[in-house]
């Protein structure tokens, strides 16, 4: 799990650096995963950690990924 600070994920859907993860923001952090998996994990324990937040999950695919 790798924390890194940001606000809204407009933010994050125009950074580069979240392409190929699973992003979570929740009370204005951002949270990265690189698995599905991992991504269920960091979520369970980020409901205890704000239990009154709302979190908005994505996948953010590679720039090469193709979409049909």
């Amino acid at each position: 799990m790798k924390k890194i600070k940001s606000h809204t994920m407009l933010n994050v859907l125009n950074n580069p650096q979240y392409r190929g993860k699973h992003v979570i923001v929740i009370a204005g952090k951002v949270y990265t995963a690189k698995s599905g998996l991992e991504a269920n994990r960091v979520l369970d324990k980020l409901e205890k950690l704000y239990p009154k937040e709302t979190p908005a999950i994505t996948y953010i695919p590679k720039a090469d990924t193709l979409i049909l």
